[in-house]
């Protein structure tokens, strides 16, 4: 096994927890190894910090997988994983046959998503190391689960920062990627082979119960909307008008499907749009709705786009100021990790002195507890969730 030793001084955060060595943050490799091999971390004087698996063609140059000396990388050390992480989630989900069963380093397992979708799962390897275990990883979950079928979502884009190619389609049975679950009361189609992410916001299955209370008799928008889950949650709720918007026609197919099997067909309107668009149609129409939804996808991943990022959600969130009246609710979104809880504060402070609205916030909330928030890696915080007034 080769070493990997870290540069003297500098603020190693993977000496305080975090999981990931940097390639700048390397001062010698001895032994030999090729890329994804499992490697031993060291620190500069030669003392044990970790095992991980190596990719110099990545910024992050290792990811750790134990700070254990005594534990070995294989099959048994996947299974202990793989197992701990299914026992977090028998304690801490409730009410649906839909969540993420594996949530990468937050669950020390670096680049693995696992997703459940009634009887099947949903996989990605994200990482060189990870993807050197794919198969494995697959049979122990057909051995712990026991999933009707297995569909790789391996077409995620930060694949390529790896070196690896964007594949998608089964790793164990066949199946129509088309399934259906369950989640409080509801029930949603799921495509698993075309859908966002892998099929379906997850995370936000915990904020979705927020609507209880603000939908009731509202005229409800949900801007990018996706398949219509806040949507068909506020019909639940008993909103008396909804219209979802998002760019994505095969998307709202789904969404008016979701709405049509739980009873709300002729509650919930779909229309296909870009939101800033539609937003500023709608003001310039004079309408208003008494809640607003923004659910937005990453406006960045890098830092690097991060002030452009801003100007996209302040638009956004600005726009539905406007159609909403005095004492209407927004719930705002953005799944951005480099758009902090701070800055995304900010973001609507000045949103709302732009239009001279005043802010009320009811409650911030995060993502779902089957996505996990590792302390240590603060990149696994990343959706952020604000329940606001607007006056």
């Amino acid at each position: 096994m080769a070493t990997v030793k870290l540069t003297p001084g500098g603020r190693h955060r993977v000496l305080h927890g975090h999981l990931w060595v940097y390639r700048t943050e390397i001062g010698d490799i001895s032994g030999s190894f090729d890329p994804g091999d499992v490697v031993e971390v060291v620190d500069h004087r030669g003392r044990f910090v970790g095992r991980g698996y190596i990719n110099l063609s990545s910024q992050i140059a290792v990811r750790l997988l134990t700070r254990d000396p005594r534990e070995e990388i294989g099959r048994e050390f996947f299974r202990r994983r793989l197992a701990a992480a299914l026992e977090y989630r028998r304690r801490v989900v409730r009410a649906t046959n839909a969540l993420r069963l594996v949530f990468g380093e937050a669950d020390f397992l670096p680049g693995l998503v696992v997703d459940r979708f009634g009887p099947y799962l949903s996989l990605q390897t994200l990482t060189l190391g990870m993807e050197r275990w794919k198969e494995v990883i697959a049979d122990l979950l057909e051995e712990l689960l026991e999933p009707a079928g297995i569909y790789e979502r391996n077409d995620a884009s930060v694949r390529e920062l790896e070196g690896l190619p964007l594949v998608k389609g089964f790793l164990k049975g066949s199946f129509d990627p088309l399934v259906e679950i369950e989640e409080n009361g509801l029930r949603f189609l799921v495509d698993l082979a075309g859908g966002q992410k892998t099929g379906y916001f997850l995370d936000q299955r915990e904020n979705r119960q927020a609507l209880a209370g603000l939908a009731r008799g509202a005229r409800v928008l949900d801007c990018f909307c996706h398949t219509g889950a806040f949507s068909v949650y506020a019909a639940r709720f008993g909103a008396r008008e909804v219209l979802g918007i998002d760019v994505d026609g095969g998307a709202l197919a789904l969404a008016q499907r979701n709405a049509l099997q739980n009873g709300y067909g002729s509650l919930c309107q779909f229309r296909e749009g870009n939101a800033f668009d539609e937003l500023r149609a709608l003001e310039k129409a004079g309408e208003r709705f008494d809640l607003i939804i923004l659910d937005p996808p990453a406006f960045t991943r890098s830092k690097e786009a991060l002030e452009g990022a801003l100007r996209g959600y302040k638009e956004i969130n600005l726009r539905a100021m406007k159609i909403l009246p005095p004492g209407g609710f927004l719930i705002t979104c953005s799944c951005s990790y480099h758009v902090s809880e701070e800055l995304f504060c900010r973001m609507l402070l000045d949103a709302a002195r732009d239009v001279g609205r005043q802010l009320r916030l009811v409650e911030a909330r995060r993502q779902a507890k089957d996505h996990p928030m590792l302390l240590t890696v603060p990149e696994t915080y990343y959706l952020k969730c604000f329940v606001l007034q607007v006056w």
